[in-house]
């Protein structure tokens, strides 16, 4: 069973599929009541939503940094946030910037492996973007008909790719967001979609560094998590005093999450269930 709330979506704003308009008509399809849209190192497409959310659908501003500690590898999500604060600006920039450094690796492993090249006019339009990534670069491969889909493209051209590092340290996407009057929570904490899970020891460790840097929440309801999984997360959110999170991670056809998917037993989570909530749509 799908639940009504999703606190963890992309767009095409980042690597999702949807625009917004059509994430929107998605999210009206399935009923979800409460939502956020997280998308990668960019909040772009929080404006435009933010515009079109019709009356009786909730919309919390988000955002997701792709970030790193001395304990390894993470995500903080960031909800409720003013998008004007220079606090977050700075974020959002150093985000960008090692994103778009990426993405010339990828152009240059394009043309030299596979003889790929983009005219003026869409490298113009890849670098513009706030949050390029393998969607966008699918995308004109596609048109080239080198691909008959985007996941086809990823799998053949660019995932060969060794594009280098795009965190930024953890520490500068918590005080982004608290500087912005944001909630900072710890993105799928037992590993994302597709990742290895980690294990106890990797976890404590992580959390340990996290709550120094001031994290508030931890996702403990996502798509691929178990009952035990969750279960698990929600008695370390207790134990530290940490808000309650959760969402799908969905990205449209990019990966294969349904909106309101939650965990992995099919469970509905209810607004009681996400301690966050209460702080923000108060």
């Amino acid at each position: 069973m799908k639940s009504k709330l999703d606190l963890h979506m992309h767009s095409t704003a980042s690597d999702g599929t949807d625009t917004p308009e059509e994430l929107l008509e998605q999210i009206k399809q399935v009923g979800i009541r409460i939502f956020s849209l997280t998308d990668h190192d960019a909040i772009d497409g929080c404006a435009q939503m933010e515009a079109i959310t019709p009356e009786g659908i909730t919309f919390v501003p988000g955002v997701e940094f792709s970030c790193i500690t001395g304990a390894g590898k993470c995500h903080i999500l960031g909800y409720g946030y003013r998008p004007d604060a220079s606090s977050m600006a700075r974020a959002l920039e150093a985000g960008r910037t090692l994103r778009l450094a990426k993405l010339t690796r990828r152009l240059e492993h394009l043309e030299s492996v596979h003889a790929i090249r983009f005219s003026q006019a869409e490298l113009d339009w890849l670098y513009s973007l706030h949050s390029p990534g393998k969607p966008h670069l699918a995308e004109l491969i596609v048109k080239q008909g080198r691909a008959a889909t985007g996941a086809e493209a990823i799998r053949a051209y660019i995932d060969g790719c060794k594009g280098g590092d795009d965190r930024i340290d953890a520490a500068i996407a918590i005080e982004g967001i608290l500087g912005a009057g944001g909630i900072p929570v710890w993105a799928h904490p037992l590993g994302g979609e597709g990742e290895k899970h980690l294990s106890r020891e990797t976890f404590a460790a992580q959390l340990g560094v996290l709550t120094g840097l001031g994290i508030q929440g931890l996702e403990c309801h996502y798509s691929r998590y178990t009952a035990e999984e969750v279960a698990f997360l929600r008695e370390q959110a207790a134990t530290h005093g940490l808000l309650i999170s959760g969402g799908s991670d969905y990205h449209g056809t990019a990966k294969d999450i349904p909106l309101g998917t939650l965990n992995a037993y099919g469970q509905e989570v209810t607004e009681k269930a996400l301690t966050i909530l209460n702080r923000l749509t108060d």
